[in-house]
């Protein structure tokens, strides 16, 4: 009841009424029944203003710290998650990525809206980037179909490492549903894996419009880490000289 009190009353209509958020495609989305919903991700926001443009919930995995904190921060953290459509990672499988496939598995089994990141993490630059197997495995195992989606706009509402950004409308994409069938029995092939998660991460650029970069977005950000150290360090050379 918290996510729809939060959708259709207390935080949704004010994103609405400020921000009018643009949809297209919408219309792809089965209106009951599972499937994957594969997005790129530029901000925290997205899983605010992906969900908004659906009249179904759509559920994410987080942390399963956020759902043991102790204390009365603890549990308003909880209710909050639990409210607005996470679900806690289960660790039962030994390690977060196999306790996300874990609960994402058990949520389509109940015919829910799964919503996930390829990349893993947000976009430091705004580029998408390489995307994770997790995804393409998650979907023969669940033999559903992956809706790529873009949502674009949210760095510029919401950028990496800021509060607060400037004022724009958001735009959220849903593309045609992909079919991997034809490789119904092959989740362990690897090669596989790869080739069904190049082809959503390509129908996502489509969606979105963002330059696409051969990489995982995690150890991109340690590159441009490195180079802004580098940088540094050699701007206190020059003032040291």
């Amino acid at each position: 009841m918290f996510y729809w009190f939060l959708k259709w009353i207390a935080l949704g209509p004010w994103l609405r009424i400020i921000f009018r958020p643009r949809v297209s495609g919408a219309d792809n989305v089965p209106l009951e029944g599972p499937a994957i919903l594969a997005s790129n991700h530029l901000s925290y926001a997205d899983w605010l203003f992906m969900p908004l443009t659906l009249p179904r919930r759509v559920t994410f995995v987080a942390k399963a710290e956020y759902f043991t904190s102790p204390g009365i921060k603890g549990w308003l953290q909880k209710t909050f998650f639990a409210g607005s459509g996470q679900v806690p990672i289960d660790r039962s499988g030994g390690n977060a990525s196999e306790g996300a496939i874990i609960s994402a598995k058990r949520l389509l089994a109940d015919g829910e809206l799964f919503g996930i990141y390829p990349e893993g993490t947000r976009s430091h630059d705004g580029k998408l980037y390489r995307g994770k197997v997790g995804v393409a495995r998650l979907a023969l195992e669940s033999k559903v179909p992956v809706i790529p989606v873009a949502v674009v706009g949210t760095d510029v509402v919401a950028p990496p490492g800021k509060t607060f950004g400037r004022f724009t409308r958001p735009v959220v994409r849903f593309g045609t549903p992909l079919d991997f069938s034809r490789y119904e029995g092959m989740e362990n092939d690897r090669y596989i894996l790869r080739s069904i998660t190049d082809e959503i991460m390509y129908e996502i650029m489509r969606l979105s419009g963002q330059e696409y970069v051969d990489m995982y977005a995690t150890r991109a950000k340690e590159l441009s880490k490195s180079d802004k150290d580098g940088d540094d360090k050699s701007g206190e050379s020059k003032l040291a000289s």
